[in-house]
């Protein structure tokens, strides 16, 4: 068995994800949904540990047996590229490896909304899209850098661990930094990032008070700044930004943060009835209205503005499950599962009958 029948597999069956584990055969991710390939014999260390120093450097090995666990992405051909987390579990070498197509969908090709392409015409601000993992956060992103790299004659800068998409020769300059080989940490690469004349930044993942007071700073310079953020909705993800910094800096945060925010997009990803999944989005739009909200701390009056604002795009994610419900894209019970008010769903979809 080698790693490349594997990752062949998991393209060839569409599956988001592959884990390597000691004592499971290898383990494929199908919409969302993890299943053993089939006639395949349950994994030795030798083996995982095989099939992984297959695809690593010499330097990744290392940091791998010095640090216990390493990000990594490599270009599978020209057929795909794998975002990878080599980690160690009960003593033994594992690994996740996330499918990523070589091919960036278009905005329209993902299902998003269509708001989305409003985002990629901006000129400053700040784009946040939230979800838990394995919600496509990164592939909705590269959608809208992709348009504006199709689009704009601009520099787009993008500070990612480790790359996943890559971009391809568009209107734009596309510089990718990738964590480890680019540069030694976020923080580093966020303060450089100001001298290296970017239009546009994305920032892979804010993961502390660092990275994310040096995001506000780059988008109240006058920067477009797309991030992500592991948060269940709009509201959250304004708290989780506040609540980051000091009691005695989180109004100066407030305002920095009413003042660039633009919109919010949280994300999940719906099973579909005819197989595949389809990405149901609250949308958060930084009117005045919200960045009083944001300025005054009054979050919890967020997703009121949100339900009463759908004329100017705004939407809950309860809103967009009824809408594929009323599609007949997704299953009423699959709704109610991934709502996080599972009332309103069964309110808009009864609703209508």
């Amino acid at each position: 068995m080698d790693i490349k029948s594997l990752l062949q597999t998991t393209v060839n069956q569409n599956a988001s994800d592959l884990h390597l584990v000691v004592g499971s055969p290898p383990i494929i991710r199908v919409d969302g949904v993890l299943g053993p390939i089939p006639d395949v014999l349950p994994l030795t260390t030798e083996m995982v540990e095989n099939l992984l120093w297959q695809i690593m450097t010499s330097e990744q090995k290392e940091l791998l047996l010095t640090n216990k666990e390493v990000d990594f992405s490599f270009a599978f051909g020209n057929i795909a590229r794998f975002r990878v987390n080599a980690y160690f579990q009960k003593g033994y070498v594992s690994a996740s490896l996330r499918f990523v197509p070589m091919r960036i969908k278009t905005i329209e090709e993902l299902n998003l909304p269509k708001i989305c392409y409003e985002f990629t015409k901006l000129v400053q601000g700040f784009i946040l899209v939230t979800g838990p993992t394995g919600h496509g956060k990164s592939t909705t992103l590269a959608s809208m850098l992709n348009e504006i790299n199709q689009n704009r004659p601009v520099h787009i800068l993008t500070i990612e661990d480790p790359i996943e998409y890559v971009y391809p020769q568009g209107k734009s300059i596309v510089s990718q930094r990738e964590l480890h080989l680019d540069t030694h940490s976020y923080a580093l690469a966020l303060r450089s990032a100001m001298r290296e004349d970017p239009d546009v930044v994305l920032i892979g993942e804010m993961r502390d008070y660092e990275t994310i007071a040096s995001s506000l700073t780059i988008a109240e310079t006058g920067h477009l700044v797309f991030a992500t953020l592991h948060t269940n909705d709009a509201a959250q993800t304004i708290d989780r930004i506040v609540d980051v910094f000091p009691e005695n800096q989180q109004a100066q945060v407030k305002m920095q943060l009413s003042g660039t925010l633009e919109a919010v997009v949280s994300q999940r990803l719906i099973p579909a009835i005819e197989g595949g999944r389809v990405p149901a989005c609250e949308i958060l739009l930084a009117t005045p209205a919200v960045k009083t909200v944001i300025r005054e701390g009054k979050t919890h009056q967020i997703r009121n503005i949100i339900q009463t604002s759908g004329d100017l795009g705004m939407r809950t994610l309860e809103t967009s499950l009824a809408e594929w419900v009323k599609k007949g894209k997704i299953s009423l019970e699959t709704a109610l599962t991934f709502a996080l008010h599972p009332g309103e769903v069964e309110r808009m979809v009864r609703g209508t009958k």
